[in-house]
């Protein structure tokens, strides 16, 4: 039992109740607005429900032995919101629950290209009545606020069916994970506000408790079948139901279609968002199910188009590549001004926050593919500033810092050396902000956005950093993307970061000149930036002969990896952080990263050397880790690294390699697969704004393809053993690069040149026992 290959759709064959957890995961339909977890439509068997709509949470205190100034004072949780998902069906008198009977076959199917969840079931009853259970359903990419479901049931005899379509709020979850980073359990967080049926259709209303936020959810029917059909519609303060009773001959089918409105605010009221999720209910009932169907074919038929990555050696890879980017296409496409969380809406994971992850690491793949989600997401960003402004202002600095995880802008981790002192954060936003603007010349997004993104991020470096006579422009006391180091002094990475920050900010202001003097920016304000990125301290130890990740890094003593157990990861779950951070011991590419966006800082040489170093002491705690990893291996010559990276970072849910994959997908690992294969093999790079290609494969594939948006541009890049193409799909021609060799694509032709020998790497190890794991 367990997924079955196929290049287009993930399918599940038999029943096994003890991976439906994580199996609820990968099967979760998204659209950046509305979340369902795939659960089963009885509602039971299930290992972890979910329904989610993005920014929807309950705060609640956090708790802190010993307070301190600065400290974040309240939490926010990811609310479990009303479950449409529930279809629950009665043979005669008996429930059809996988549990009892017998399940003659059962199998579920996620697909790519339809965008759709299908089952098929035939169940036979305790008594031995059969059944055949055919689903589908949807989470609407045209109708933001639509989802759908298909049922239909087939009789293997003359039988009487009951259906009961349900809203269920406060569902009671139960939490089985000890790890701190789990979502903390919410019990009962939604207080009902109204509730109301008629005909087929219900709406439930509720509002959390302590955030003040009100959400509605409604549902309506079709259905279709012959006669003697009796129905029955009610609703109460948690529970809606539409109940369907028929008799259905032998041969013949009851088919329902259920559809489902979802809308949430802070301001509008219950009847306003009544009024809402009817209409959208209105709307998709006009569409009907095959208008949903085709409109999400369509959608997917247009990405796939611009976005699509095949691999020719590899089936369950392919496979998983696709999986990986129908996933992040899922967290994003409809987030319209929405965090884009760590987990998408595939689950409670994280409390529901949104990290860094999402810009260093989801947004370079939505701004080359689908930059209208890029754009949303950093809107977002734009829309919490005055946040950022506030927790500047609190920790007594100028400009932006943006928070650590957040799902409404506000700090809220209780884990201080990040909360408080991981300022790259705000730098992060800048360099997906600056990397948005040059692939597409949204000029109409930085007018609006970009050019205050980028100015009050500068202000925070001029005001976090001070000049040294001898070492030139420091920023101290602050903890970098490792969270096994904290609250150190001149990390490489924040500093490279800041650096390109106050460059971009200082170009921002000369295309955008208006933007600079409404935010009252004076020319010594631009000099003091373009002198802080001059005299940035990059710390290099020349004993060693590499930059260190910090500033006195490679000093600090080794970690004992050999008398580490396997069961001592991750490390900070059983060892002291004191003891971390004093250690030569990585959780997550650092200066790796570094290297990556930051190339341009570094020599080929620099970066061997780097590299070498720094994969023998990190140990990949954290899932950030293995697609940068691959793109830095695959630079310096390590190709077959560079795929077991790749593996690692796509096959990350799919098999779970975390054990923690049942409260969510990793959307940073999964768009990670995506720049290992773009980056690391294809060897894109978009230093000063400008992309190149220095593209090779590895061993294990024949050939790759990948499809890139920039500005009006839509190409594809083909990579065998000795050459790579570049074509032109539509739009002006590309002008690019080639292992160094200026090229010019024109529309609807190719170009083809020979791929130089990969260089000679460095030997390179990584600690005992963490090597990377790239299927089971």
């Amino acid at each position: 039992m367990g997924y079955s290959v196929d290049p287009w759709q993930l399918a599940w064959r038999g029943l096994d109740v003890g991976s439906l957890d994580r199996t609820e995961s990968s099967f979760a339909l998204s659209n950046g607005h509305i979340g369902l977890r795939g659960t089963l439509e009885e509602g039971e068997p299930r290992g972890l429900p979910g329904t989610y709509l993005n920014g929807f949470y309950e705060e609640h205190q956090l708790p802190y032995g010993e307070g301190g100034y600065g400290y974040p004072e309240a939490g926010q949780t990811v609310v479990n919101v009303t479950d449409g998902k529930i279809i629950r069906l009665l043979v005669e008198d008996e429930p059809l629950d996988m549990r009892y009977g017998r399940a003659l076959s059962h199998e579920r199917v996620l697909d790519f290209r339809s965008g759709t969840l299908r089952r098929e079931t035939e169940w036979e009853s305790p008594t031995g009545r059969r059944v055949t259970v055919r689903t589908e359903r949807l989470v609407s990419f045209t109708q933001r606020a639509v989802a759908a479901i298909h049922y239909e049931i087939e009789p293997a005899e003359d039988i009487q069916l009951v259906v009961q379509s349900d809203l269920l709020a406060n569902e009671p979850i139960e939490q089985r994970s000890g790890d701190p980073r789990v979502a903390a359990a919410l019990e009962d967080p939604l207080v009902a506000d109204f509730a109301a049926a008629t005909g087929s259709r219900a709406v439930l209303a509720h509002h959390t408790r302590h955030s003040g936020l009100r959400m509605a959810a409604a549902m309506d029917h079709t259905v279709h079948t012959k006669d003697n059909l009796r129905t029955d519609v009610h609703a109460e303060d948690d529970l809606a139901r539409f109940t369907v009773a028929v008799d259905v001959p032998k041969g013949e089918r009851l088919r329902l279609t259920k559809y489902l409105g979802y809308g949430w605010s802070a301001n509008r009221s219950v009847p306003a968002l009544r009024s809402q999720v009817e209409a959208a209910l209105d709307g998709a009932l006009q569409t009907g199910w095959e208008g949903l169907l085709a409109e999400q074919r369509a959608f997917l038929d247009r990405f796939w188009a611009a976005a699509d990555v095949e691999i020719d050696g590899d089936e369950r890879a392919q496979q998983a590549i696709r999986f990986a980017l129908f996933h992040v296409l899922q967290a994003g496409a409809r987030g319209e001004t929405r965090a884009i969380a760590g987990k998408g809406l595939t689950g409670p994971g994280y409390d529901g926050h949104a990290f860094w992850d999402t810009e260093i690491f989801v947004l370079p793949l939505l701004t080359y593919t689908v930059p209208e989600a890029a754009r949303d997401a950093l809107r977002w960003r734009h829309s919490t500033l005055d946040k950022a402004l506030e927790r500047a202002q609190q920790l007594g600095q100028r400009g932006a810092a943006f928070p650590w995880r957040s799902i409404n802008g506000a700090e809220c981790s209780a884990y201080w050396p990040a909360g408080t002192a991981a300022f790259h954060v705000s730098g992060d936003v800048a360099h997906a902000t600056a990397q948005y603007v040059a692939a597409t010349g949204d000029e109409d997004f930085e007018r609006e956005c970009g050019a205050e993104l980028l100015i009050e991020t500068a202000r925070l470096w001029a005001a976090l950093g001070h000049h040294d006579p001898q070492d030139g422009f420091r920023i101290d006391g602050v903890t970098g993307p490792d969270e096994y180091s904290a609250v150190v002094d001149n990390n490489v990475y924040t500093n490279l970061i800041a650096q390109k920050n106050l460059r971009e900010a200082v170009a921002a202001c000369e295309r955008q000149p208006d933007v600079a003097r409404r935010l009252d920016v004076s020319g010594d304000e631009v000099a003091e930036w373009t002198t802080a990125a001059e005299r940035m301290t990059i710390p290099y130890d020349s004993a060693l002969d590499v930059h260190e990740q910090s500033e006195g890094f490679t000093a600090h003593a080794e970690w004992d990896f050999a008398g580490t157990p396997e069961s001592g990861y991750p490390l900070l779950l059983n060892y002291p952080y004191f003891d971390l951070y004093r250690k030569q011991v990585i959780k997550q590419a650092d200066l790796v990263l570094a290297m990556h966006l930051r190339g341009d800082a570094f020599t080929a040489e620099e970066k061997a050397r780097n590299f070498a170093y720094y994969e023998a002491r990190t140990v990949r705690d954290s899932s950030l880790s293995a697609g940068t990893q691959a793109v830095l291996a695959a630079e310096i010559g390590h190709l077959d690294l560079a795929y077991s990276y790749l593996l690692e970072a796509v096959f990350t849910d799919l098999d779970d390699l975390h054990g923690n994959s049942r409260n969510g997908l990793h959307m940073a690992s999964l768009a990670g697969a995506w720049t290992a294969v773009v980056a690391g093999f294809g060897g894109m790079r978009d230093h000063g704004g400008k992309v190149t290609f220095a593209p090779r494969t590895p061993p294990a594939l024949n050939r790759l393809s990948f499809r890139i948006r920039l500005r009006d541009t839509r190409f594809c890049v083909t990579v065998d053993r000795d050459s790579a193409t570049y074509r032109v799909d539509s739009g002006p021609p590309l002008h690019t690069s080639h292992h160094g060799e200026a090229i010019v694509v024109e529309t609807g032709s190719e170009v083809t040149l020979p791929i130089p020998p990969a260089p000679e790497p460095p030997k390179v190890s990584q600690p005992e026992g963490r090597a990377p794991r790239g299927r089971t």
